[in-house]
């Protein structure tokens, strides 16, 4: 436990790095932190491009701004919502309960479950079919509780976003415990950085890139200040 809130509370944005190997072990287990986060119904809205190749790694960090981060990591990770893996993703869950040997009615009623959860992603022409499930969902909160569910495309995207952002903690924490150091950043040139990686403007939407590396000499750690917990919390 204290092992884990050390890498918590010593976490920081680091603005430089200095080279260092990250092994594919080592990057392997940092991915497999990030995909352990928790996500919305688990279906994991999100993937995430790892960039270690120099020259392409070079390329990236000119599409961030040039910033002192992306030009010195020893990797980038790029953060991206994605609304367009649910079939996949439905497809493959079912896939893995049938090869781990779950009953017929665990996978009838999952196969149940994935045929419904194909309306909560379909929009139709323009956005019509979005449309009309948000004017449903609304009338129906004139009388009833009912939560906010995303139906329309940019709800869908701030949806995933929320998945995606958990992913990235886990990452960020995985690297801090694991002896390396991060930095998130916005700064970035979405469009650009999105054709640069062959993504989807109707499918994908880059939410973070993060740089990761071991923090350099050159770096210094300036004190940190969060917002009092009595500002920030409240209790009921």
């Amino acid at each position: 436990m204290r092992y884990l809130l050390d890498a918590i509370f010593q976490r920081r944005a680091v603005k430089v790095f200095d080279p260092v190997a990250i092994s594919p072990q080592l990057r392997e287990q940092l991915l497999n932190a990030a995909r352990s986060a928790p996500s919305s119904f688990n279906m994991q809205p999100y993937k995430l491009v790892w960039i270690e190749s120099p020259e392409l790694r070079k390329q990236a960090a000119r599409l961030c701004m040039g910033q002192s981060p992306a030009e010195t990591a020893s990797a980038l990770v790029v953060a991206v919502a994605d609304i367009g893996s649910w079939r996949s993703t439905l497809q493959g869950h079912l896939e893995w309960m049938r090869s781990a040997g779950f009953s017929p009615e665990r996978i009838s009623e999952q196969e149940k479950k994935s045929s419904f959860a194909k309306w909560f992603f379909l929009q139709g022409w323009f956005g019509v079919f979005g449309f009309l499930k948000w004017l449903i969902l609304r009338v129906m909160n004139c009388w009833k509780i009912i939560g906010s569910i995303p139906v329309a495309r940019q709800g869908l995207f701030k949806w995933a976003t929320k998945s995606t952002a958990l992913a990235c903690e886990n990452l960020m924490i995985a690297a801090e415990a694991s002896g390396l150091n991060t930095c998130p950043m916005e700064g970035f040139d979405g469009r650009r950085l999105s054709k640069f990686l062959n993504l989807s403007r109707r499918c994908h939407e880059i939410v973070m890139v993060i740089a990761i590396g071991r923090k350099s000499l050159r770096h210094n750690d300036q004190p940190q200040w969060r917002r009092p917990l009595e500002a920030t919390v409240q209790y009921l």
